[in-house]
């Protein structure tokens, strides 16, 4: 079937609903998988430096980091489904249709973008955890810097969301 503009594609609407509540139930089990690390994952994931980094493995019990490292392969998953879920509702639901042009074409590639920074991230991350790795110093700012644009992206991406419902409902 012919395109007929970005926001006009013919949805399977079940792969939308499926990728949608696919990450979020994926979410919520990775969180409570999670929620013994202490500190959070949260905290590796800004840990820049080597020092850093080594002192939130460090703070964990023994078995915490196999831990770590096992959720990553769920987290591969988590990122597939939202990325997928972010292109579909972006190119192919008139969701966004109320914001300008510029930022609906904007916003097709943020969650896709935001995924590919995160299996950089878990890429790096699994690596980085397997063994102390302190010869390699540039890696954890880049794990970082992988980090804040995966959370910049998701979260802006949250925000033309909101700002497209709310210009609907005025």
């Amino acid at each position: 079937m012919a395109s007929t503009g970005p926001h006009r594609r013919p949805l399977a609407r079940p792969a939308l609903w499926l990728t949608g509540l696919g990450a979020l139930g994926l979410f919520a089990a990775l969180l409570v998988a999670l929620a013994p690390l202490e500190p959070g994952v949260l905290a590796l994931q800004m840990a820049h430096t080597p020092r850093r980094f080594g002192a939130v493995v460090h703070q964990w019990s023994p078995a915490q980091p196999a831990r770590y490292r096992a959720h990553l392969p769920f987290d591969g998953l988590l990122l597939l489904l939202y990325g997928s879920f972010g292109w579909l509702l972006a190119a192919h639901t008139r969701v966004l249709a109320s914001l300008p042009p510029w930022l609906q074409r904007l916003a097709v590639p943020w969650l896709p973008a935001a995924a590919l920074c995160d299996a950089i991230e878990n890429l790096l991350h699994g690596w980085l955890t397997e063994a102390p790795r302190f010869g390699v110093a540039a890696l954890y700012p880049l794990s970082t810097g992988c980090s804040l644009l995966k959370w910049f992206l998701l979260a802006g991406f949250a925000l033309l969301v909101v700002a497209a419902l709310w210009r609907d409902a005025r």
